[in-house]
């Protein structure tokens, strides 16, 4: 009997790769407000993502990413391991549907959630990173009960990162978490850390508390 008729069709990267997965959702803002030096410094760092992930055998196995923009909203990767992210030069354009943005990358996120259960497949609580230099355009109130539902039932962490510009008061009512300020444009340096954060976690048991580095280098202080 073939892999294919004993398991349900889509299921086969998880009989090729059962390793537990570690998943993080990107929220990043593309819109008008992100043009030039700013988008091409995250270009930058989103590739050195993958790069430095790569340099981590665990963690390729284990580490899935997904990344949804904003300006107007689109899922640019479902979630994927490392070796088959391969990431989509970002463009700006439009304005900040930041609500419409979290509420689709979390149904993705609930849908991938789904097919790890449907499968066996166990997982470390997700990562959801949310990137933006402006002010919402559209009704965020949702998106903002959501995020805290979600995290009160331990569904997923949610990390509000602010650019320079950014409504740093929306964010903090978005979040349980502060809000961090990015210190520049030091894209390469917060994924830098990102990918070596999750290089712990995905190394670390299943349940158990992970200390990582502060977020020095690349927050502002």
């Amino acid at each position: 009997m073939s892999v294919f008729e004993q398991m349900p069709f889509g299921s086969t990267e998880f009989a090729e790769n059962p390793e537990p997965r570690c998943p993080c959702l990107l929220l990043l803002d593309t819109s008008h407000s992100m043009s030039g030096s700013p988008i091409a410094q995250l270009n930058q760092g989103i590739q050195a993502f993958k790069d430095e992930l790569a340099t981590d055998a665990l963690a390729m196995k284990r580490v899935e990413i997904a990344v949804v923009t904003f300006g107007p909203v689109a899922t640019l990767n479902d979630f994927q391991t490392p070796d088959h992210f391969y990431p989509t030069e970002l463009i700006t354009s439009g304005d900040t549907p930041l609500g419409e943005a979290i509420e689709t990358g979390l149904n993705l996120l609930r849908q991938r959630k789904d097919a790890y259960k449907a499968n066996a497949i166990s997982y470390y609580r997700p990562w959801v990173f949310l990137i933006t230099d402006g002010a919402p355009t559209d009704d965020w109130r949702r998106a903002a009960e959501l995020v805290k539902e979600g995290e009160k039932n331990g569904a997923f962490s949610f990390f509000p990162i602010a650019v320079k510009g950014a409504d740093v008061s929306v964010l903090k009512q978005l979040s349980v978490r502060e809000p961090i300020r990015l210190d520049g444009l030091k894209f390469r340096e917060l994924f830098s850390w990102l990918s070596s954060s999750l290089s712990r976690v995905s190394q670390s048991q299943m349940g158990t508390k992970v200390a990582l580095p502060p977020p020095s280098g690349w927050a502002e202080v």
